[in-house]
């Protein structure tokens, strides 16, 4: 049954991956986005050198989000359009392995853009890259984004205004990951003492919104 159950998270992961190397067009909108955020902010707000540490942050992570929902958006609401999404239904597939392959899915495509804007980022704000250190940390905020994120996209794509739907969902409940997303990142730049576990906050919102979204998306989908 594991075995099955992997199959189906691989098929339908390829199927989704192909279809975007075929387009492109998903991921050419979220990194022109999030690349257009960074250059906002950079010509927006004078960065000098005491309070670069306090903006570069929450551009980056400004930048991830709305590339993120630009992209949770559009995949799921294509799934709907072209008529696969039924079609993916009616056959006798896990609804649980649906939910896993949209989020590798989107997790690839979101990472994808993520390791293109860091490069620019580093660039335009004239800071390094940490050695590494924001890896994790991105790879974490970004799978609590992502995991609530298809869950609400299953759900707003079955409406005609799932572009505005999907934001004003997703937004007030990942509040927490992106706070502490951005005060570890504002860490890295500059390190603080006695600073809150966020980065516990950040796994233990991981693991509860995962398990939820695993086993809510079933009830949604077939909405």
């Amino acid at each position: 049954m594991v075995r099955i159950f992997f199959e189906q998270v691989w098929a339908i992961l390829w199927k989704d991956i192909r279809c975007e190397l075929r387009s492109k067009q998903t991921l050419m909108g979220m990194g022109l986005f999030a690349l257009l955020v960074l250059v906002i902010f950079n010509f927006t707000f004078d960065l000098r050198a005491n309070n670069t540490v306090a903006v570069a942050p929450g551009a980056l992570w400004v930048a991830f989000i709305f590339a993120s929902m630009l992209g949770l958006g559009r995949t799921m609401a294509a799934e709907r359009e072209q008529g696969s999404l039924d079609r993916l239904l009616l056959s006798p597939v896990d609804r649980k392995a649906i939910y896993l392959a949209k989020l590798l899915g989107n997790l690839l495509f979101i990472g994808v853009v993520e390791l293109v804007a860091l490069p620019v980022f580093a660039i335009l704000f004239n800071l390094p890259l940490f050695g590494g250190a924001l890896i994790p940390i991105v790879l974490l905020g970004t799978l609590g984004i992502a995991a609530i994120g298809t869950l609400f996209s299953a759900m707003a794509a079955a409406t005609r205004a799932h572009e505005l739907l999907l934001p004003i969902l997703v937004f007030p409940l990942i509040v927490p990951v992106v706070i502490a997303a951005i005060r570890l990142t504002q860490d890295i730049m500059a390190p603080t003492i006695n600073e809150p576990p966020w980065l516990s906050l950040i796994i233990v919102f991981d693991i509860i919104f995962l398990s939820i979204s695993m086993l809510a998306f079933q009830y949604v989908i077939e909405e």
